[in-house]
């Protein structure tokens, strides 16, 4: 039976894309980097985050600088971050059902309080920030050693290739979402467990997962 239900944010629960556009052209240009325009977002998001990193000439050794780098930048264009569309109703159905409800993340963690606070959401139990692009996994490995869980009483829902990749390093069941970063042919390369394209379907399949 699962108990705890972790999101990954940004793309996930958020939708971030302004914001990452604004926040890594400043670093762009400070660096001399490719710059990113809205109508990229849909190419890159079928590029693994090397391809990625090559194209818009980030060499990767420089990629959790640019990264730390662009948690700062982040805070100044919060304002352009929204919930996904039935996201706040997923959630609040989740906690109703008596799931518990844990954010981990490449964001920082200040980032996530004052969005959660803007959409008065105020039971989320826990988040914990991976200080490293690709380190989600030893963070869900922590997460489950802190709170004394198996792998089967958790399930991770989030929107790139890294997560599932992350998820799959500790047992631990994903749910792959289809509005956010990676592209499914992308995603599929991992075999995420389940494949969702709205927020309603992920509250199906926790549902047919109860019984």
């Amino acid at each position: 039976m699962y108990r705890y239900i972790i999101f990954d944010f940004d793309g996930t629960l958020v939708d971030s894309k302004d914001a990452f556009i604004a926040a890594y052209n400043q670093l762009a240009e400070k660096y001399n980097y490719k710059k990113v325009k809205p109508e990229d977002i849909e190419y890159l998001k079928g590029l693994s985050i090397i391809e990625r990193c090559r194209l818009l000439n980030l060499p990767l050794y420089k990629l959790p600088f640019a990264v730390s780098e662009l948690r700062r930048q982040y805070k100044n264009y919060l304002s352009h971050l929204v919930l996904f569309a039935g996201i706040k109703e997923l959630l609040d159905a989740l906690k109703n059902r008596g799931y518990s409800l844990t954010i981990i993340s490449s964001n920082a963690v200040d980032n996530i309080k004052e969005l959660l606070q803007t959409n008065q959401i105020d039971y989320i139990n826990d988040i914990f920030t991976a200080s490293h692009i690709f380190g989600k996994d030893r963070v869900i490995k922590k997460f489950l050693k802190v709170n004394n869980l198996k792998k089967s009483e958790v399930i991770y829902i989030g929107d790139e290739q890294r997560d599932i990749v992350a998820s799959k390093k500790n047992g631990v069941k994903v749910i792959w979402v289809g509005w956010g970063y990676d592209g499914i042919d992308l995603a599929k390369q991992e075999n995420p467990d389940y494949i969702v394209n709205s927020p309603g379907e992920i509250l199906g399949v926790l549902k047919k997962l109860e019984h």
